[in-house]
């Protein structure tokens, strides 16, 4: 019985152990295998493409970076010259070389000049203003001295050698917006003295950010279209400090950006940039580095979508995707010591995901540590047998 039983315990043993070396798979970890991995097989998640990141990699990357505000609104040119619109206050003063014209009568007596001020007056809903013995004059879409032009030329041949003056009284539109996280929000006019005005400038105008440069986001809106900067993108790159224009708004938020860590790294979790960009190397620092004892250097991977036209750079069949934003894992080999040189020319993206897989013998060493506590196990239920064999054998002795 004995010899039996423990003939049947080594062969147990030596199925569980077959079976394990066969699945390694089935050992607790904290994500997947390399073999996984690399196998680019899922059971329930999205079909994704593996990309390794060498030279030619790290090349196409950073050449479909965001260009911030510079690439979404690529008229450099300062803003044109302020136009009236609907609803502007104008300003107008009408001086003569003598008395005896239109305005100033021969026995004029005391006065303050050859001039005379129009009362201040909107510009009407159909564009225009009035002026005295000019009629109506377009002022909607002109500057001040078109409208100045256009009242000489009415009174010219009546007037003693006219002159006008146009001013803005009250600006209603032409503004310039700046909302959220800033001191002091504002909407305020793009007068000629302010025409000339950039995004920093107007963020200073509305008294500055309230939060860090590295989680602040400036959003610029402009004839309905929309681009996104991080702050310290229109300090560190003067080439996004555009020309603000009459009816932009800007819009200021503060959001942190942030990417996960998993695997045999330092550390797993939820990490900030604390930077408004930071590289695939300095990610792996603050996750901690990788776990000696346990990480597969080879095996450091990187999840992010991206578009279709950065996927098709990569090399990637986009036929086979509808969306878009494919789902990509770049695999960066830290065991080559040009792997981390690699490293610090891929930049991350916000909410990218950080993996790194276990080494080979860690699973190996996990399964052992199963297997030793299986054998354990039945080597104490073969003891326990023979005890009671050696019991009843005893009983069955006994006079």
């Amino acid at each position: 019985m004995y010899l039996f039983a423990k003939g049947s315990f080594l062969s147990t043993s030596v199925l569980l152990l077959a079976v394990g070396l066969a699945g390694c798979s089935t050992n607790p970890g904290s994500g997947p295998l390399t073999d996984d991995v690399l196998s680019q097989t899922t059971e329930n998640g999205p079909q994704y493409e593996l990309i390794p990141i060498n030279t030619t990699t790290v090349k196409i990357l950073h050449t479909h970076e965001p260009k911030g505000l510079a690439g979404a609104f690529t008229d450099q040119r300062p803003p044109a010259s302020i136009v009236f619109g609907i609803g502007d206050v104008v300003s107008v003063t009408i001086f003569e070389a003598a008395a005896g014209g239109l305005f100033i009568p021969a026995e004029a007596g005391v006065r303050p000049g050859n001039f005379v001020t129009i009362p201040d007056q909107s510009v009407d809903n159909d564009g225009f203003i009035t002026v005295p013995y000019a009629g109506q004059i377009r002022a909607a879409g002109r500057t001040a001295v078109e409208i100045q032009r256009a009242i000489i030329e009415r009174i010219g041949n009546r007037a003693i050698e006219p002159q006008a003056v146009v001013a803005m009284a009250s600006q209603r539109t032409q503004l310039i917006s700046v909302l959220g996280e800033v001191n002091t929000p504002a909407r305020y006019p793009a007068s000629a003295a302010g025409a000339k005005d950039k995004v920093l400038d107007a963020i200073t105008r509305a008294g500055g950010i309230k939060g860090q440069g590295f989680e602040t986001w400036v959003m610029l809106e402009r004839g309905g279209k929309r681009a996104t900067v991080p702050f310290e993108n229109l300090v560190m790159a003067p080439e996004n400090n555009i020309y603000v224009r009459p009816d932009d708004s800007i819009y200021v938020y503060r959001e942190q950006q942030k990417f996960l860590a998993f695997g045999a790294s330092g550390q797993s979790g939820e990490f900030n940039f604390d930077a408004w960009r930071i590289n695939l190397g300095e990610a792996v620092g603050k996750a901690g580095g990788l776990l000696d004892s346990q990480a597969d250097p080879a095996a450091v991977f990187l999840y992010r979508r991206e578009p279709r036209n950065v996927a098709a750079q990569l090399g990637i069949d986009i036929s086979k995707y509808t969306s878009d934003t494919i789902p990509v894992i770049f695999s960066v080999n830290f065991r080559d010591p040009g792997g981390f040189f690699l490293a610090t020319k891929v930049m991350m993206k916000n909410q990218d995901i950080l993996y790194v897989s276990n080494s080979r013998n860690v699973e190996v060493a996990k399964f052992l540590t199963f297997l030793r506590v299986v054998m354990a196990t039945g080597g104490d239920a073969v003891n326990l047998s023979n005890d009671a064999l050696i019991f009843r054998n005893n009983i069955k002795l006994a006079p």
